[in-house]
């Protein structure tokens, strides 16, 4: 983005000029990442467009939108699709931009729960993964649907596409009557080469990066393309369930596991803030070896 004046500089007229321009640019944005799979806005001019809306909308309450993009969460589903209302709701990740946010969230946290600063608090720290995020609903083992994330209330129906992705079981054993098994949809960097690869052979569309890639091909209104695209699923957390998984997030991602699903191997225990950013550093390094986005 370019330079801007502070905010605590700007007249109402012109952070209402501001907001309104940031409103468009953010909006178009989610319409072109959630829904097109097409991102015209890099991951960081979103995050700073992002992060400057909601600095005026503090500085300036009342000029705020009902409808700002700041407290909205993906896009509305595509017409294409049936529609699944997510009986909790898929809310989307805030962001840390340096080592205090870390610290501030862990102070958030402690104070949220009460805890002292000296009581013994655990955290799961893991990679963020650049695909789709997809609900999985099982019922008595059997997959009985599946749903992205849509506008984080109801989402598009993709279950026979979900059927056709060899990291998702189709039954699962020993799980909870109830189980919804929450993760991210991906596609390798081999596997994103490859599929281009086919692509332009065939003078189909080449696709600009992996995340587009897994969206569309998720995507599909006819799963047997989706049956030929090789996406891969990463199991992180759940929505409703019948029966508690575990009594840590660590061992409920292991019990994940144990049904059959990946999860990701990066994921780690930490205590304290230090260690958090620990970890961050140390993927930081391996991610251009991950294999991944």
């Amino acid at each position: 983005m370019p330079d801007l004046r502070p905010v605590n500089e700007l007249t109402s007229d012109d952070a209402k000029l501001e907001m309104a321009s940031l409103v468009d640019t953010v909006t178009k944005a989610n319409a072109a990442y959630y829904q097109n799979d097409a991102p015209d806005l890099s991951d960081a001019d979103y995050d700073a467009a992002k992060r400057r809306l909601t600095e005026l909308e503090v500085a300036f309450p009342d000029l705020k939108h009902t409808d700002t993009p700041t407290e909205t969460v993906g896009a509305a589903p595509s017409e294409g699709f049936g529609k699944v209302k997510h009986s909790i709701a898929m809310l989307s990740l805030g962001n840390a931009f340096d080592d205090e946010d870390v610290v501030g969230f862990v102070t958030s946290i402690r104070k949220y729960l009460g805890m002292a600063d000296e009581a013994p608090l655990k955290f799961t720290a893991e990679p963020k993964i650049d695909g789709l995020s997809l609900s999985l609903r099982y019922e008595n083992g059997d997959l009985i649907s599946a749903a992205t994330r849509g506008d984080g209330s109801v989402g598009e129906n993709v279950t026979a596409n979900a059927h056709t992705i060899s990291d998702i079981p189709n039954r699962i054993e020993n799980a909870p009557e109830l189980l919804e098994v929450r993760g991210e949809v991906y596609m390798s960097h081999v596997d994103f080469a490859e599929l281009n690869a086919r692509q332009a052979e065939s003078g189909a569309k080449v696709f600009s990066n992996p995340r587009n890639a897994a969206a569309g091909s998720l995507r599909q209104l006819d799963p047997n393309v989706t049956r030929d695209r090789p996406l891969r699923f990463f199991a992180y957390a759940w929505g409703s369930l019948s029966a508690p998984l575990a009594d840590t997030q660590m061992k409920a991602i292991e019990r994940l596991a144990s049904f059959g699903f990946s999860t990701n191997p990066l994921t780690k225990v930490c205590e304290t803030p230090d260690a958090l950013i620990s970890h961050y550093r140390d993927i930081e390094q391996k991610r251009a070896s991950l294999g991944y986005d």
